[in-house]
């Protein structure tokens, strides 16, 4: 499998993600919302057991958001469960967990200040800083650049934000 289909796993994951969420989330449509999740656990899980710096990503979003207590409705659940399960199936990899660490915290981080950065000021720049998560992307980038993870991860990552983004406003434009 080529970094092209990694880069489309990433990409599928992220929209199904987004869209996943803002179903849940907005319209409270439960069926449709477990289902996108479904197709988000499955594409991220299967970049996961092809490529390790994806396991690090994905599994690093996983137990972040279950330690923010982000994994919060049925969808969310299923997702979990299918993700698991298929990893559980095909071979959790060999993670350093040094690595690992910096991961879930980067995307800790993320989590936390995008739900409460807004609470405590009104700095555009932080406010933007955690709209879009740009702790994980500089967490991403950093391990790309100390050669931790090869460069073509970081551009994965980048193409699941993007896509994730576009979830929304597709989202947005058709709800």
């Amino acid at each position: 499998m080529s970094y092209i289909i990694l880069a489309i796993l990433f990409i599928l994951s992220g929209f199904f993600m987004k869209y996943s969420d803002d179903l849940y989330d907005v319209k409270h449509e439960l069926v449709f919302s477990t289902f996108f999740g479904i197709l988000c656990g499955i594409a991220s899980v299967v970049a996961t057991l092809y490529n390790i710096d994806a396991a690090y990503i994905f599994i690093s979003i996983l137990i972040g958001n279950l330690l923010v207590l982000k994994v919060d409705g049925i969808p969310h659940i299923v997702t979990l469960i299918v993700f698991v399960a298929i990893l559980l199936f095909g071979g959790i990899p060999h993670l350093d967990l040094v690595i690992l660490l910096i991961c879930i915290l980067g995307n800790m981080a993320d989590e936390i200040g995008h739900e409460k950065i807004g609470n405590f000021t009104e700095n555009r720049f932080l406010n933007l800083f955690f709209e879009y998560r740009f702790v994980m992307k500089i967490v991403i980038l950093l391990l790309a650049v100390f050669g931790v993870f090869n460069f073509w991860i970081f551009i994965c990552f980048m193409l699941f934000e993007l896509s994730y983004v576009a979830a929304g406003i597709v989202f947005e434009k058709f709800n």
